[in-house]
C-alpha cells in the first residue's frame, strides 16, 4: 500500500502551523503576564537546586542594575533587533579559529532562550531561540523584554531574577541596590553558580570597576533609555 505523500504533507503542514501559532501566543502571553517558571528552573529544581524566584515589576528594580546589566552584557541593545550581527561573526570567526569558545548572544536572545527554552548548546535549539528572539522582538517593547530577562536570569545555585538575588546577597530589595551591588550582579552573570557577588573574589570585584565606568557611559549616552517603563 502506497503511503498518502499528500496526506502526511498536509499534516506537516497542519503541525507546523499550530506550533507557530503556539509560540506566537505563548509570547503573546509573556507580553503581559509574569513568567512564572523557566525551563531552567525547572530542571535545576528537579536536581536539588531549589528555587527562589520573586517577581517584580521593572518599577521596582534598580534603574543601577538595567544600566548594569546592558554596560556589561549588550550595550547595543536599545539600538539592535535582537542580533549583534557583528559580535555573533566574532564569535564564529574565535570558535573556528579554536580560541576559547564565546557566544555573541543579545540581552533579547538571552530572554528568550531563559523563558521558553531548554539549556542546550545543539543547533536546533539555536535556531528555536532565533525564532523566539523576533518574535519577543516583534510583540515586546525593550522595556518588556529587559523586564523579563531581570526577573528569569539565574543569579546563583536556585536563585533566579533580581528581587531573589539581591535578597540573597545583599539582604535587601532590588529596588535598593546600589550601583556597586548592581555591577557586582552583572559581572557573575555568565558564571552565577561559581562566581559570588558579595563576597566577590578578586576578579569579580575587580571586573565590577570596570562595569561601573561603563554604566557610566550608558547613562550618559542614553543607552538605557529604552528600559524605562512606558507611562501609561
Amino acid at each position: 500500500m502506497r503511503f498518502p505523500v499528500r496526506r502526511l504533507l498536509r499534516l506537516l503542514m497542519a503541525l507546523a502551523v499550530a506550533l507557530v501559532a503556539f509560540s506566537v501566543g505563548w509570547a503573546a502571553l509573556y507580553r503581559v503576564a509574569p513568567v512564572p517558571a523557566t525551563p531552567l528552573m525547572l530542571i535545576r529544581a528537579a536536581g536539588g537546586s531549589g528555587l527562589a524566584h520573586d517577581w517584580v515589576p521593572m518599577s521596582q528594580i534598580s534603574p543601577h542594575l538595567a544600566r548594569a546589566v546592558i554596560a556589561s552584557e549588550d550595550t547595543l541593545f536599545c539600538g539592535h533587533g535582537g542580533f549583534d550581527w557583528a559580535a555573533i561573526e566574532g564569535a564564529f570567526e574565535d570558535n573556528e579559529e579554536g580560541r576559547r569558545l564565546r557566544g555573541g548572544s543579545t540581552i533579547s536572545q538571552q530572554t528568550a532562550k531563559n523563558a521558553f527554552l531548554w539549556p542546550d548548546r545543539s543547533w536546533t535549539r539555536k535556531g528555536i531561540e532565533a525564532w523566539f528572539t523576533l518574535l519577543i522582538e516583534t510583540l515586546w517593547p525593550k522595556s518588556r523584554i529587559l523586564e523579563v530577562y531581570l526577573n528569569i536570569v539565574e543569579w546563583g545555585d536556585g536563585v533566579y531574577g533580581a528581587e531573589a538575588a539581591a535578597r540573597h546577597h545583599f539582604k535587601k530589595p532590588a529596588s535598593a541596590l546600589t550601583r556597586r551591588e548592581a555591577a557586582l550582579l552583572a559581572v557573575v552573570l555568565p558564571n552565577p553558580r561559581n562566581w559570588s557577588p558579595n563576597p566577590p573574589g578578586a576578579y569579580v570585584a575587580r571586573r565590577a570597576g570596570v562595569i561601573e565606568r561603563r554604566m557610566a557611559v550608558v547613562e550618559r549616552d542614553g543607552l538605557a533609555d529604552c528600559a524605562e517603563t512606558p507611562k501609561r
